[in-house]
């Protein structure tokens, strides 16, 4: 062993040996195929810089847009009983969302919380589809409930992210049953005389479809989002014809009547901030705020000037100085 072997080769392998790239730096779009890098698709808040596909956002990171700041209080939802029917497929439904709640980071598939939009205070939930597919349990109906509640009681609008598969199976006839709860929700609402507003996102379908999601005040959805109760496949093997093209897409039930709108996620804020200062009776959003002037310096006391006073005549020497 010498000098050689113990820091020169060492040295060498570690200038020259291959620097492993973290995998999550880049993500391709879905549509296109664009390559994106993680730090500008977030910017951009995951909507593709090339195409304008909108990919899945989570309830967090989309708060974080919404809300002035990205400032907003959560709001805690009571837990339901776990695992009521003991049910099991490949797993059991414990297992499920011990898996969903670590790739997650989340408790459930829905996230409550309050906080201002263009200085308007409202009371917001999001779903988030990365958990189980969004769907609706009986978490999910104590989340609407408890946002509703929250809404009349601060007296406030209410506006809801949806994006579900639907019902969750493995509740069976309880999810079921958040359908009529949830729409007693909204009714609440409504008797309180409180907008409320919901925002279709990509893919709302399902039990979530036919109830809470479509019973708002205002209905926006985001660019080609999927919205419908039974998926264009499951139609077309039962009327045995060929769809439109389109067909439940936002642009479609646009067209057709179903949405008022359909808003790119990047202008969505600007909107929801507009619709609910209107429905509210309240003047337009003020945009920014100009800079307050700068102090103006005490004024100090002017001292008058004194005007410099001519010497007087000098007396007349009456007995003069005698001649030497």
């Amino acid at each position: 062993m010498n000098w050689i072997t113990n820091y020169v080769r060492p040295r060498i392998n570690s200038i020259f040996s291959r620097r492993e790239t973290p995998e999550n730096l880049w993500q391709k779009c879905d549509d296109c195929g664009t390559m994106l890098f993680h730090r500008e698709l977030s910017d951009n808040l995951n909507v593709c810089t090339n195409c304008g596909h909108h990919m899945m956002i989570t309830p967090r990171a989309r708060f974080a847009s919404f809300f002035d700041g990205g400032v907003f209080s959560e709001i805690s939802v009571s837990q339901p009983v776990a695992d009521p029917l003991h049910f099991r497929d490949q797993k059991k439904y414990p297992e499920r969302m011990r898996l969903a709640q670590k790739q997650t980071g989340e408790k459930e598939a829905m996230l409550v919380a309050t906080g201002e939009i263009g200085r308007t205070p409202i009371v917001a939930a999001a779903q988030d589809f990365s958990f189980m597919g969004g769907s609706m349990g009986m978490y999910v109906g104590n989340a609407i409930i408890k946002a509703a509640e929250e809404a009349i009681k601060l007296k406030r609008p209410l506006i809801l992210f949806s994006a579900a598969g639907g019902a969750r199976m493995q509740e069976g006839i309880l999810s079921l049953m958040q359908m009529p709860r949830t729409t007693v929700a909204v009714q609440m609402l409504k008797e309180a005389g409180l907008p409320y507003i919901v925002v279709l996102t990509h893919p709302t379908t399902g039990g979530v479809t036919a109830s809470y999601a479509m019973l708002g005040d205002v209905h926006i959805a985001e660019p080609n989002a999927l919205i419908c109760f039974a998926g264009p496949r499951v139609i077309e093997q039962t009327i045995r014809e060929k769809l439109p093209d389109g067909f439940q897409r936002a642009e479609y039930l646009l067209d057709h009547g179903m949405l008022d709108r359909v808003t790119p996620r990047t202008e969505l804020r600007d909107e929801l901030i507009a619709i609910t200062r209107m429905l509210l009776g309240l003047t337009p959003a003020i945009r920014g705020d100009l800079p307050p002037p700068d102090p103006t310096p005490e004024a100090v006391p002017e001292t008058p000037a004194v005007e410099p006073q001519e010497p007087a005549d000098a007396p007349a020497n009456s007995d003069p100085k005698p001649a030497k």
